[in-house]
């Protein structure tokens, strides 16, 4: 393999995610033999394997269109992203020079950077905190797969004398998974309090004490009550850790025994809290614990309605071999549900402070057997494509100060509308970047591990015209989650009437509020997740107005209407996340007023459009580039 071919393989979807090229309802064992029969065939492809080929409509004729990266149309795109890709950039870097006027404002936000001549904007506290403990988050993705495998050989697995294998090399007998089970089960239990002391000292205590709350209450209450107890405990349990402020010990001393004021209770209620590790504030971070908490509750739940007979006996499934749907909705054995189990999977050291997050039947059902879609050699791609990732995001804040002019309280009517607009939006992108890097090494940490959870990011804002499939795809573990545990619950979606349009926003809303609590209780995210669900109606009717069978004879024209469509869609989503998680309501409006202060503003606005709208056809190639591939996303 060439050196560009690797390259090129390395932003291969594959490379990501094996979940973006092969159809969740088939086991990756089937690509791995469809790769090896095309060794030996003639062939290039192979229909039959899900995930390859063309795809159809009822009508049996191919959605994908016909190549356009070669027309007059897309190479007139091509010289607009020549001049106006580096102008924008130019543009951001233009006011983030000494030169500028304003630049004295935000100097004090900046810190020495490893370019010459330039300093570094790590003014976010987020990125600020993963960037000081990359050394230390690489030593443990290194570290945690050595003890484990000196684990192992102190404890192996017992030899299985006399097992079939029923002419395939990798077959997994029963008892050979359950005793790999017991075996990683074990070790994942033993690591994670460890963990858990070193990440939060004595708060450790706090946390095995709710979990044993959750666990004693969903094994013990009648069944018919479980659900509603799992959604009430735990988002009761969101607000009980944000206003207790993690439960100090020197407030619960002070609420226990209020006379024993600077008695002996609060001398050690005060030593206790000294030794708060090396993250002490646990609570923050203990949001995604609460949604594997959930996650082992209504799985447990769900258990409970198949416990007379096996979905894998009925199904004539083999357990070695499943697909990612069955790991998903296949329920683990009843021994499966354990304390030792259930800890084990809530603290999962590579998952456990950012995710990604991975269902308690999938988790348990890759203990039991091996993920056949983790193979070194993608591992080690990924892992270049993280570091590539890691070094966009550090140029971009040596030459690009967005989030440090944000945060320096500036006066917007300094700036042009070009410019308020470019920063916003590289602040959009400066967010995404700090988001994606620590999902995709913690990501990284369980694939080395043996462990293969989804990826979290796919395309970023500047590659998503729609505000429906944008979601699917941010943070999608968590959009998966939300989907299994609380939108398809509810009802799902539908815009075949008015009324299930209505009911399916309903259930965004209810989705959303939902996000908006979990992620902080906040105003701004608050309005941020209304401001979400309410963008999203003007896709929904748009969709109901203009539906696609309609244009079947014209699908320029229809292209042309979506991809005006999809700059409202991006303008909106713009709006949304800075309000939720860059300058806020009242940042945003007078980013709004410096835009529309004079015409000017109006002329730059006319000019962004066209500019998107390019963009966004470009967006729509790629997609049909993988329809052409037979890959065929949701985002």
């Amino acid at each position: 393999m060439g050196l560009f071919s690797y390259i090129r393989d390395i932003y291969d979807l594959d490379t990501i995610d094996t979940r973006f090229t092969t159809s969740s309802n088939s086991s990756y064992q089937t690509v791995i033999n469809s790769r090896l029969d095309s060794l030996t065939s003639s062939s290039k492809r192979d229909d039959s394997v899900p995930g390859v080929g063309v795809k159809t409509d009822l009508h049996g004729r191919p959605v994908a269109q016909p190549s356009r990266w070669s027309t007059v149309e897309f190479y007139f795109y091509y010289v607009v992203f020549l001049v106006v890709v580096p102008y924008m950039f130019w543009i951001a870097y233009d006011v983030s020079r000494p030169s500028d006027p304003n630049y004295h404002k935000f100097e004090p936000w900046l810190s020495p950077g490893w370019i010459p001549g330039r300093k570094i904007d790590i003014s976010d506290a987020q990125y600020f905190i993963f960037r000081r403990n990359i050394p230390y988050l690489a030593t443990l993705v290194i570290f945690h797969p050595i003890v484990r495998k000196g684990y192992n050989a102190i404890r192996p697995l017992p030899k299985q004398n006399g097992s079939p294998r029923p002419g395939n090399p990798s077959y997994i007998s029963a008892a050979e998974g359950d005793a790999r089970l017991n075996q990683r089960a074990s070790f994942d239990f033993g690591f994670a309090l460890v963990f858990l002391s070193a990440l939060h000292g004595f708060s450790v205590f706090k946390i095995l004490i709710i979990l044993y709350m959750n666990y004693f209450m969903v094994t013990n209450i009648p069944r018919s009550y479980l659900p509603a107890a799992t959604w009430i405990f735990n988002i009761a349990l969101l607000f009980a850790n944000e206003l207790s402020d993690g439960y100090q010990f020197v407030k619960m001393a002070s609420f226990f025994w209020p006379i024993e004021q600077g008695g002996t209770i609060f001398v050690w209620a005060r030593w206790l809290d000294g030794y708060c590790g090396i993250m002490p504030r646990w609570h923050i971070g203990f949001n995604m614990t609460v949604l594997r908490l959930i996650s082992f509750n209504l799985d447990y739940y769900w258990s409970l309605f198949q416990r007379g007979g096996s979905p894998l006996e009925k199904k004539q499934l083999d357990p070695s071999n499943l697909s990612e749907r069955d790991r998903i909705s296949i329920p683990a054995f009843e021994r499966d549900y354990s304390f030792r189990n259930y800890t084990a999977y809530s603290i999962y050291a590579p998952l456990y402070i950012a995710g990604p997050i991975i269902t308690f039947n999938d988790y348990i059902s890759q203990l039991r057997y091996p993920a056949k879609s983790i193979e070194n050699s993608r591992t080690i791609k990924y892992g270049i494509r993280f570091l590539l990732c890691l070094l966009a995001i550090e140029v971009l804040l040596h030459f690009d100060y967005c989030v440090a002019i944000s945060k320096a309280n500036p006066n917007w009517a300094d700036y042009t509308p070009a410019q308020l607009s470019l920063l916003s939006y590289f602040n959009l992108h400066v967010l995404w970047l700090k988001l994606l890097l620590p999902w995709r090494l913690f990501r990284l940490w369980a694939l080395v591990d043996g462990m293969d959870p989804p990826e979290n990011m796919l395309r970023c804002l500047s590659n998503n015209p729609s505000t429906i499939q944008f979601w699917r795809g941010w943070h999608k573990s968590y959009n998966r989650w939300l989907i299994r545990y609380i939108y398809i619950p509810m009802g799902g979606s539908s815009s075949k009437t008015w009324v299930s349009t209505v009911k399916s926003a309903l259930n965004y809303a209810t989705c959303f509020t939902f996000v908006a609590m979990w992620h902080d209780i906040s105003l701004n995210l608050l309005i941020w997740g209304w401001l979400v669900v309410f963008f999203m109606f003007p896709e929904v009717i748009a969709g109901y107005i203009f539906p696609a069978r309609k244009w079947e004879n014209n699908k320029t024209g229809y292209r042309v209407l979506c991809g005006i469509g999809g700059v409202a869609n991006l303008m909106m989503m713009m709006i949304a996340n800075l309000v939720g998680f860059a300058v806020g309501v009242d940042g945003l409006k007078s980013i709004i007023h410096g835009i529309f202060r004079d015409y000017s503003g109006m002329l730059f606005l006319i000019i962004a459009w066209l500019a998107l709208f390019v963009g966004i056809q470009v967006m729509f190639e790629v997609r049909q580039s993988e329809y052409r591939k037979g890959i065929f996303l949701k985002c």
